[in-house]
């Protein structure tokens, strides 16, 4: 699947900026920008390294702006917004964009039709930017000028005088270290000639943090400019690293690059009925590859969302089905749950590990239910039954048994059998926005959806036991489970409105209509019978259901917001109050499935040209995290998100493709009355 915007986008300024490209490197760090190559955001930059995979981000170079000189004549490529201006304007010479495996620039103007493509190299922070000229009157020059930020990724830098002026060469290498405690930074331009001209360029102006609330200008330092000739026909490639590219060539990675990406695709299950479906299935699972990062030397783990998150418990958990157990990566979701095995404490899995790398937090209550969910459809995908007895049983019995004495957060197993949370001024749950000492969605007691994980997690558990002839032990957690999905159904169903409460706190229910209750219709275990199904899955596409995901409350509701806009403090007032959640698309479509049959699946299969059309808006062949909850839904928060991407790939295969593993759940219908 080719994603292809013409001049209509391209040239046009609100649109082309509007559009983002990401390309990563396996390590947590990436290069970024809008189709018009204006930064945005102090997020976009050529070469973002992970000098601490995949944390420690840097951005190092921010951009080479490129020009064409021509018989004197010049015409520049890039551009920037500063106070008052756009300068310069090279959009208007961008005649297309597209991406297939790589992100594709096309700029004609006076008879010069040049194209640039950009690739992440997976392993390493090297970007390659390979520039082809397939048309000219003549042999012309393309001037590189680099523009440098040497800074925290979340930063913003000024002029200063401690900034390095200086750089130096070794053969076609040029070696530029801005200060001393960052990397130093490589560019291999073959054949190009390089002039000093150090000076600071003033008040780059980003549109996206400014709309956000935040700072949003920065001054770059730019050490020169390279120049390359380049004769009609003719190619040149730069490399930028932060390692000696000593013998590489840009050719060479990014045909490499180019065979690993085409890789990924190949054990996708064939959709032989509608073209567009296998296109939209192989955009997914790359879009999936950009997330599964290195954690230290060895271990993996999953990025939650670029540009600025880390990797997280609870959305590496709920992603890891979806990133590498539907595209057939077994390895890779061994090693991320063995890294979070690794790291779980008194029974809780962490929520996040820091970027400083400090003491993990622990500021849970369900990535470690989700881990139940993740290992579980390991072990069907996979069969992997020494992983299961060395890792999976003994860290879930650990788990089950803090979880039913008691653990950090007044996290227990009351005496009903249900699972309890909460402590003041701590937000546990996925809706967590915590804003000073106000929690915005406490959720504090009995939660539906952690209640619906705590069924899932005791009923997986016995029946891995199961699996490992263990019966004896297996039956007391059946015992368990059975005492959980009755109380469950005691506790939550709103018998007068026939959907399920939010959260019971101290015996109270709120009647708030939130996503929530779906997961007690989509995980492998689901609590509900036909008839209460129905009518929750009804409840969820009266109040909740949109093109791209379900809101996180209900416009009804006195409290919800339609917009997710302004500073910091308004967006987070409203991240968990009518905000649109891409990844909860996932959970609804194997809901849709197990209730409707034939007819769901049909449904779902309509509901998927949305997030084709997606795929070319915000973040180019990717999903992003929110929208509002308002039509027309605009697109909010990260472009590039991990559990969107990750949960709509497996309710796509799993339950819509009915492509899952030998005996997947997702193939039958609800069943019992209940």
């Amino acid at each position: 699947m080719t994603i292809a915007l013409d001049h209509t986008t391209t040239q046009n300024f609100g649109e082309a900026i509007s559009r983002e490209w990401l390309e990563t490197n396996g390590l947590g760090g990436w290069a970024s920008s809008t189709i018009a190559n204006i930064h945005t955001r102090r997020y976009h930059g050529l070469l973002v390294a992970a000098t601490r995979p995949p944390v420690g981000r840097v951005v190092l170079l921010s951009k080479l702006e490129e020009t064409l000189v021509w018989r004197g004549g010049r015409h520049a490529l890039g551009g920037n917004v500063y106070p008052g201006a756009v300068q310069p304007q090279g959009y208007r010479h961008l005649s297309a964009f597209s991406r297939d495996l790589f992100p594709s620039f096309t700029y004609a103007v006076d008879g010069i039709r040049l194209e640039k493509r950009v690739a992440g190299i997976h392993g390493e922070n090297t970007t390659v930017i390979d520039y082809r000229l397939h048309e000219a009157p003549g042999p012309l020059q393309l001037e590189l000028r680099p523009f440098v930020a040497g800074r925290d990724y979340h930063a913003l830098t000024h002029a200063n005088r401690e900034i390095c002026l200086s750089s130096a060469f070794d053969g076609d290498i040029w070696i530029y270290r801005a200060y001393p405690q960052l990397p130093t930074l490589y560019l291999l331009a073959p054949g190009a000639s390089f002039t000093a001209q150090p000076d600071w360029y003033y008040n780059f102006e980003y549109l996206a943090d400014k709309q956000r609330g935040q700072d949003f200008q920065e001054d770059l330092f730019t050490p020169g400019v390279f120049t390359l000739a380049l004769a009609p026909g003719e190619r040149a490639s730069v490399i930028t690293s932060t390692s000696p590219p000593h013998g590489k060539s840009a050719v060479a990675l990014l045909a490499a690059e180019k065979a690993r990406r085409e890789r990924l695709t190949t054990s996708l299950p064939e959709v032989s009925t509608v073209r567009s479906a296998q296109s939209v299935l192989r955009e997914l699972t790359l879009a999936a590859d950009q997330f599964i990062v290195r954690r230290g030397g060895s271990q993996r783990t999953i990025i939650a969302g670029y540009h600025w998150f880390t990797d997280w418990g609870r959305d590496t958990m709920i992603a890891l089905p979806g990133l590498t157990l539907v595209t057939g990566r077994f390895e890779v979701a061994r090693d991320i749950l063995e890294t979070f095995v690794a790291a779980m404490d008194q029974g809780m899995l962490p929520n996040r590990f820091p970027d400083s790398g400090e003491t993990p937090e622990y500021n849970t209550v369900d990535a470690t239910l989700w881990f139940f969910v993740a290992a579980y459809k390991y072990f069907q995908y996979s069969g992997d039954r020494r992983f299961l007895q060395a890792t999976l049983l003994p860290a879930m019995a650990e788990m089950i048994d803090w979880h039913r004495r008691g653990t950090r957060y007044g996290i227990r197993m009351a005496s009903d059998g249900l699972l309890t949370a909460g402590e003041p001024g701590v937000q546990l749950t996925w809706m967590d926005v915590k804003i000073g000492d106000w929690v915005v969605t406490p959720r504090h007691g009995k939660a539906v959806e952690i209640n619906a994980l705590w069924y899932n997690a005791v009923t997986i558990y016995a029946h891995l036991l199961s699996a490992d002839g263990q019966p004896e032990a297996a039956a007391e957690f059946h015992t368990l489970a059975a005492a959980i999905q009755k109380r469950f159904i005691d506790v939550f169903w709103h018998r007068p409105e026939g959907y399920l409460f939010d959260v019971v706190t101290e015996g109270q229910p709120d009647p708030a209509i939130r996503p929530n209750q779906i997961f007690a219709l989509s995980l492998p275990f689901p609590l509900l019978g036909r008839n209460r199904a129905r009518q929750v899955l009804k409840t969820v596409e009266t109040h909740l259901l949109t093109p791209m995901g379900l809101r996180s409350l209900s416009p009804r509701d006195p409290a919800y917001q339609a917009r997710y806009q302004g500073d910091g403090r308004a967006r987070d007032a409203a991240y968990h109050q009518g905000t649109v959640w891409a990844w909860l698309l996932g959970p609804y479509l194997t809901a849709l499935v197990r209730v409707r049959g034939k007819t769901g699946r049909r449904q779902g299969m309509q509901r998927m040209a949305a997030v084709g059309d997606h795929f070319a808006r915000a973040g180019i062949g990717q999903v992003s995290e929110i929208f509002d909850g308002d039509p027309p839904h605009a697109p909010r928060g990260c472009v590039a998100q991990a559990w969107s991407v990750a949960e709509i790939l497996r309710a796509y295969v799993e339950d819509l493709l009915d492509a899952g593993p030998p005996g997947h759940d997702g193939r039958q219908d609800q069943r019992g009355s209940g």
